[in-house]
């Protein structure tokens, strides 16, 4: 596509390049028939059918996102649909009567009809509002938010954190009471925005909420911008991205359950093709839909900085990591197996060193599976049996998840030691990925804590619908969690807390003092109308590197 700007110099439209792929077959079926769809069906104009949404805010920029529908065939996957233009506007005001900046590219099959523009020239700290046009038809406006500026004294941020999302598991009503806040700065998705099984194959409690399209197992370039699509049509998930900016990284299920770099267990090489076009085709999609900078070699980790307070970096812990560990195919002590890669592990490093000496307050790390180490041989078997359905625990009579950093326990070891030998403080993880809550001291050597030292500490926020322990068991909320949690934390002492049984998310408040985890949990994932109720706090004091219990949310 091409672009251009206009009223701020210097204000860049980036536009994706992306190659024209062919739906197999494409129809107005493969998006829910909402009155908005309806109306465009019966008319030639352009439709903004996916929201709009705005992500990765820097100092003096954010990055603007949308898919046009041109017309009424042009449905994502379809590859169909004329070029269309799209304008994009950004103002101080709702009313758009302080344009600050604007500009315009053009929408193609070529990328889904999906637009970016990343937008420089903005001040710091500043809430804005955006909009887009194509064909007469305006979007709706949505409000974002720039970072604070480098070297800024920032007195605090709070973030929603979210992850695992399963469109046929439930309504997304997470989505919804985030969006209906007016503090967050930014929200964090965890990774799992989308699930990638045909129908029925993973669902609520074995039961489908809601269809997903398409109804088969997604493998091609047009099967992934298909799901993208039908996600995106969500109104708890559209009124959310219209809120705050999201900053997101992916884990396995935007590709394949328990991807790693050369494939996946939910991929069979061979009979769904090559797993370096499924994974290419799947990261294609990822960032045409999603309001994501691609960062090296197309990847997802790259670090975001919030003036003086925090550093956050985000982590890709899928494109470089070595097959899980398996019976006859390597030990988990291995050394020469990674999860991260020696390159983003080297550079995570020297970034956590760099924001330590540079006085930085803390150091916040996205992180898609859990690094804390946990142990799961002392459950008895009724509650270790769906842990491993839930968990993928190994079948060899190894109790850990070698899906998680306890399978590379090299790389976590020079992670953690680095951490610990550098003096380097107030490190937090913000995790997802395991469908239950997390508050967790990270420790150096997990066998003699708490006689050992504490490196860093762990928040892990439940799914926002995706089967956690008492759906796998179809017992009631709170039938097996006091045992299940008990015996966890028997087991494993740095574990502070644990919620097995919960659908939520979490808001992160972070000042110089503490980082403070507030979770919040969701009356019934399968009602449109779901409440939500604050659950539990835990925070972490600067200086400490451990957990503790807060009785209040933050106000």
């Amino acid at each position: 596509m091409t672009s251009s700007t206009t009223s701020v110099p210097n204000v860049p439209s980036v536009p994706t390049r992306r190659t024209v792929v062919k739906a197999a077959a494409a129809g107005a079926a493969l998006i829910p028939l909402t009155a908005a769809t309806a109306a465009h069906a019966d008319t030639a104009a352009p439709a903004f059918l996916h929201g709009v949404a705005s992500g990765d805010p820097l100092p003096d920029g954010i990055l603007l996102w949308t898919r046009v529908t041109p017309t009424a065939e042009a449905v994502p996957g379809s590859g169909l649909g004329p070029d269309t233009e799209v304008g994009w506007t950004v103002a101080t005001d709702k009313a758009f009567k302080s344009v600050v900046a604007s500009g315009s590219t053009t929408a193609t099959a070529a990328s889904d009809h999906t637009v970016k523009a990343d937008v420089r020239g903005l001040k710091p700290a500043t809430d804005y509002w955006f909009r887009f046009t194509g064909g007469g038809t305006v979007s709706p406006a949505a409000r974002t938010r720039t970072a604070p500026a480098e070297g800024a004294t920032v007195s605090g941020l709070r973030f929603g954190v979210v992850s695992c999302a399963n469109w046929e598991a439930g309504y997304f009503s997470a989505y919804r009471h985030l969006a209906a806040r007016s503090d967050l700065d930014a929200w964090l998705h965890l990774g799992d925005y989308i699930y990638e099984y045909k129908t029925g194959e993973y669902a609520a409690r074995g039961t489908v909420v809601r269809e997903h399209a398409p109804a088969n197992e997604i493998i091609t370039l047009a099967d992934y911008r298909t799901r993208h699509g039908r996600y995106k049509t969500d109104p708890d998930l559209q009124a959310l991205h219209a809120k705050a900016p999201v900053i997101a990284i992916w884990d396995d299920h935007e590709f394949a359950n328990d991807a790693w770099s050369g494939g996946a267990e939910n991929h069979t090489e061979g009979a769904e093709g090559a797993w370096i076009d499924r994974q290419a085709a799947a990261k294609q999609a990822y960032f045409e839909w999603m309001p994501v900078r691609p960062s090296i070699a197309g990847t997802t980790y790259r670090r975001l900085r919030f003036g003086k307070l925090a550093d956050l970096s985000l982590l890709d812990l899928r494109s470089f990591r070595s097959q899980q560990a398996t019976t006859g195919s390597g030990t988990v002590d291995d050394p020469d197996r990674t999860i991260t890669g020696r390159a983003q592990l080297d550079w995570l490093k020297a970034g956590l060193t760099a924001s330590d000496t540079s006085g930085t307050a803390w150091r916040l790390i996205g992180n898609s599976v859990m690094i804390s180490p946990v142990a799961f041989g002392s459950l008895p078997a009724y509650l270790l049996e769906p842990l491993d359905k839930l968990l993928g625990l190994p079948k060899d009579g190894l109790a850990i998840n070698t899906d998680q950093w306890d399978g590379y326990t090299d790389d976590r070891r020079e992670l953690l030691a680095h951490l610990h030998d550098n003096g380097i403080r107030n490190t937090v993880f913000l995790t997802g990925d395991i469908h239950m809550a997390w508050a967790n001291d990270v420790p150096v050597k997990a066998a003699t804590y708490p006689l050992s030292p504490s490196a860093a500490t762990e928040f892990v926020v439940t799914s926002v619908t995706s089967d956690n322990l008492d759906d796998i068991l179809k017992v009631a909320p709170g039938t097996v969690s006091v045992i299940a949690a008990a015996a966890i934390q028997a087991a494993n002492r740095h574990v502070r807390w644990l919620d097995t049984d919960s659908h939520g998310y979490g808001v992160l408040d972070i000042t110089a003092a503490r980082a403070q985890m507030d979770y919040y949990v969701l009356s019934d994932r399968t009602d449109p109308a779901a409440t939500s109720t604050w659950k539990r706090s835990y925070r972490t004091t600067a200086g400490t590197q451990k957990v503790e219990r807060v009785y209040t949310a933050v106000s």
